[in-house]
């Protein structure tokens, strides 16, 4: 019978908590040997990495596949990114063409609209498991996703992909501290939620809103913005930046030139969040 993590929220994930990292590790590096060989859903992100590199270091790389969705809800050049940190890490690597965009209960970007994304990710990585000969399906979940609005969980637990991190207690600051200790470079990346959570909820996905929100937010990274959203409030743009980075963007010349740009790709209003940067700030 396959193993899970405990639920969450639950007094044994509290008892987790309380264990040291290093103990953690321990039961990370116990999953894996429980699980291989494994595919790690790699998106290229803080966790996915961490768990790609205990797979490696644990298991070698004959035993692990890091496999990238390709989405047009993911910017492109987060999967090449994907592709560099995989090598880097010495994983062999997969691209995955998923098509959520196919369904129209994922279209209609209800509430749980991540659930449907997910189900079809794990899904096609069930098949690809089960094609070139691979045991178990892991993902990044950690144990601090269990107290936010994670519909894609339910997903996991329904098509039995493991979740190491969670399953072993580690939040998103350990997981950082133990990335900067194995010289990651995502030790400090912002998170990266798919273009889709730019879009409030009921109001349907499209191609032509997706590659809207990728050109305005890669606007802003060109102008050295690393941690930012540009929400889709069609023909408003709405961006979100730290606090900290409010009185950089309204300075001039900066400000017209990004007004200017962003215009250029289709949208009739530029207007920025003064509660600054929240992610999942259109979650329910």
């Amino acid at each position: 019978m396959r193993s899970i993590g405990f639920p969450p929220g639950s007094k044994f994930t509290g008892c987790l908590a309380l264990l040291s990292t290093a103990s953690k590790i321990d039961r990370v590096f116990s999953i894996l040997s429980e699980c291989k060989p494994v595919i790690v859903a790699f998106s290229g992100g803080v966790d996915s990495t961490l768990v790609l590199k205990l797979a490696v270091e644990r298991l070698g790389p004959s035993q692990v596949l890091a496999v990238t969705g390709i989405s047009p809800s993911i910017p492109k050049s987060e999967q090449e990114e994907a592709r560099i940190l995989a090598a880097q890490v010495g994983s062999p690597f997969h691209l995955l063409n998923t098509e959520e965009m196919q369904d129209e209960n994922y279209l209609a970007n209800t509430v749980n609209r991540c659930y449907f994304c997910k189900q079809e990710l794990f899904k096609k990585l069930n098949q690809l498991a089960e094609t070139k000969g691979y045991k178990t399906v892991l993902d990044g979940t950690n144990a601090d996703d269990a107290g936010d609005w994670r519909p894609g969980m339910k997903a996991a637990q329904e098509l039995s992909v493991r979740s190491p991190l969670l399953e072993a207690g580690l939040t998103k600051s350990e997981i950082r501290e133990l990335s900067r200790n194995y010289n990651l470079p995502t030790w400090d990346k912002p998170a990266m939620p798919c273009l889709s959570s730019r879009i409030p909820h009921g109001e349907g996905i499209t191609l032509e809103r997706l590659d809207r929100v990728e050109k305005a937010e890669r606007i802003l990274r060109n102008h050295g913005f690393s941690e930012l959203r540009v929400r889709d409030h069609y023909p408003i743009a709405r961006i979100e930046v730290p606090v900290n980075d409010l009185p950089r963007l309204i300075e001039e010349p900066l400000r017209s030139q990004i007004v200017q740009e962003i215009k250029s790709i289709g949208y009739r209003f530029v207007s920025l969040e003064l509660a600054g940067l929240k992610s999942g700030s259109l979650n329910p």
